[in-house]
């Protein structure tokens, strides 16, 4: 069992590190979020922060804030999946920042059991609920 955790806690760092990488596609100014949906061992699917498919490709007003439309990196992975033939049913998702409360709403009913993060976002409802659902929650700073 021991070299089962060292291959996954391997495999973690290595999916964090690409999803970092997958956050610098983000055109936002403030913060680069990336994430990515893995399930056995295969990336199937991939998002990053921005605006929706066919808006202007910038994240932030004139006054710097985020734009109230801007999706974040999961609802993006997450989005991408029901246009695909793929299932999120027991995926991991790997996110650069951890997820806001609207997000671990949208990843407990996709069905992923487990979200690996790089560093703590400011507000932590977000990993409270996603424990609450029994999904397993770890951080990777990577």
């Amino acid at each position: 069992m021991h070299y089962h955790n060292d291959k996954q806690n391997l495999l973690d760092g290595r999916y964090m590190r690409m999803a970092r990488i997958w956050a610098e596609n983000s055109y936002c100014e403030r913060r680069k979020v990336g994430a990515l949906l893995v399930k056995n061992k295969m990336i199937i699917s991939d998002g990053y922060n921005g605006t929706p498919s066919g808006f202007e490709n910038n994240c932030e007003d004139e006054n710097n804030n985020s734009k109230p439309y801007v999706l974040h990196a999961e609802a993006n992975a997450i989005t991408k999946i029901a246009r695909s033939h793929n299932s999120s049913d027991g995926a991991t998702l790997y996110v650069t920042a951890s997820p806001c409360i609207e997000c671990a709403k949208l990843i407990i009913q996709a069905g992923i059991s487990r979200v690996i993060y790089g560093e703590d976002y400011r507000i932590m409802d977000g990993l409270d609920l996603l424990k609450r659902a029994g999904i397993e929650v770890k951080l990777i700073e990577v």
